[in-house]
């Protein structure tokens, strides 16, 4: 039985703190608080700070610190954040058009074949959802999106492709998820928004960021191409 949150040593120069180890969103909550508990605190200067799904990578100054103080600290932080259940923030939902199947969506026969459900009820649960994001990655902009309805759980392509066309829309697992930018990837494919999901002349550059919602809706080819 493991006991959460736990401190791990990463390499020489970082630590990992795991809250759990799976999908769930209070989970996720407890890792962007620390995030935001360390950012907000200038006592020590971190290299960076990187959140996945369950968990908090920290990277230091070995010169500058050393892992035993950086732990006391780290340890003294997630003390402050045990008393207290972050809230779920549903107040930034963003809508994103998507034309889906055909060439927009190469795999959506697969996964109404392999879900055992029309194209038509397949699109109208992939959009009835409000998808909680998790983190950013995989590429600059990429947004990991939780609460899928299990009805359209889809395994990865056995054999990624070389080439995703920027603004993608896929299912792996119990994840669907937007390529941001043209990329080799493994998601089936359903759909594309038009929407540029990553802009560097931006602030912030990402169109989606972690803690938001995202709520998907269907357009048909002539709207996607009049919104590009």
């Amino acid at each position: 039985m493991v006991d959460y949150p736990r401190i791990l040593n990463s390499g020489d120069s970082a630590i990992s703190v795991e809250f759990g180890n799976k999908i769930d969103i209070d989970i996720n909550l407890k890792v962007y608080a620390l995030k935001s508990l360390l950012e907000s605190d200038n006592s020590f200067k971190f290299l960076s700070l990187i959140p996945s799904y369950c968990s908090l990578l920290i990277e230091y100054d070995i010169v500058l610190y050393s892992h035993s103080q950086i732990k006391e600290y780290i340890n003294n932080k997630i003390n402050i954040l045990n008393p207290y259940k972050p809230k779920k923030n549903q107040n930034q939902v963003i809508k994103i058009p998507v034309v889906y199947g055909k060439d927009f969506g190469p795999d959506i026969d697969y996964v109404s074949s392999y879900t055992k459900l029309t194209i038509s009820d397949l699109i109208s649960i992939h959009t009835s959802k409000e998808y909680y994001v998790y983190m950013i990655g995989f590429s600059p902009g990429f947004p990991y999106l939780g609460g899928m309805d299990k009805r359209i759980f889809c395994p990865r392509l056995e054999t990624p492709r070389i080439k995703i066309h920027e603004g993608s829309v896929g299912i792996a697992g119990q994840q669907t998820g937007i390529y941001p930018s043209e990329s080799p990837g493994g998601w089936q494919i359903i759909g594309r928004t038009p929407l540029k999901l990553f802009n560097l002349n931006q602030n912030p550059p990402a169109l989606i960021l972690p803690g938001s919602y995202v709520k998907f809706y269907p357009i048909s080819e002539e709207e996607y191409f009049e919104k590009l």
